[in-house]
């Protein structure tokens, strides 16, 4: 890829895109080109931040021998945090004995997502340079590049999905990749094209979540659009 490019004519449309863009975690065993590569993190650096500082940065890891290393340190890290969410939380019971249901669906996913970390086809590392002392608001300024850069895979015809398995082996990847004290690692974001499809986000009913004028009343047209698919996981209700 050489010389200033036009982006990819976008065929699936802003408000699709959001209602499609789900967590991808298999992907088919190629890799990303690089002009895809190009198109999403130019969505990612569009992005808001605090008084316009952009004070994000993305590590694009691929097949290098550093990428490959990164990989393997954070798939150790993967694996240990699903193992114990797995045991925690329960997923070989109750429900999860049945082969079909949701929760014994979700621990096949993860399981094989978790296995077969280390050969993603991208690991992206969402980084923030801290330009003051850490606050409890400093992700507002680097959580939107991460959602536009989910958005403009699915754009692509690509996924991915966003996680926090990196903070098991933070100093190692620090020195691994000569990150500076004054960034933090925000998120681990894997990328690739999906073995499955793209389908319907599914989440709790509109009305649960948004309110007018008072806490608990959710207004008139608070209305989900038809064929919108929900879930029955999240907080009790």
């Amino acid at each position: 890829m050489t010389g200033q490019q036009p982006l990819a004519t976008d065929t699936v449309g802003l408000l699709e895109g959001i209602a499609t863009t789900r967590a991808i975690r298999r992907y088919k065993d190629e890799p990303i080109p690089d002009d895809v590569l190009r198109d999403i993190f130019f969505a990612a650096t569009r992005a808001p931040s605090g008084s316009n500082r952009q004070p994000f940065r993305f590590i694009v890891l691929t097949d290098s021998d550093i990428a490959v290393k990164a990989k393997e340190l954070i798939a150790v890290g993967a694996q240990k945090l699903w193992n114990h969410k797995r045991n925690n939380d329960g997923y070989d019971e109750n429900s999860g004995t049945i082969d079909d249901s949701p929760k014994a669906r979700m621990a096949r996913t993860m399981q094989s997502y978790v296995d077969n970390f280390a050969n993603v086809p991208v690991l992206v590392l969402a980084v923030m340079v801290r330009y003051r002392e850490p606050n409890p608001l400093e992700g507002a300024s680097v959580y939107p590049a991460c959602q536009n850069l989910l958005l403009a895979a699915r754009a692509r015809g690509y996924g991915g999905v966003l996680t926090g398995f990196h903070g098991f082996v933070d100093s190692e990847l620090r020195d691994l990749l000569q990150i500076p004290e004054n960034a933090f690692i925000a998120a681990s974001i894997t990328l690739g094209k999906p073995e499955g499809a793209h389908g319907p986000v599914r989440r709790v009913p509109m009305k649960e979540l948004i309110y007018s004028d008072s806490w608990g009343e959710s207004p008139e047209w608070a209305i989900d659009p038809p064929g919108t698919a929900f879930t029955t996981s999240g907080p009790p209700r």
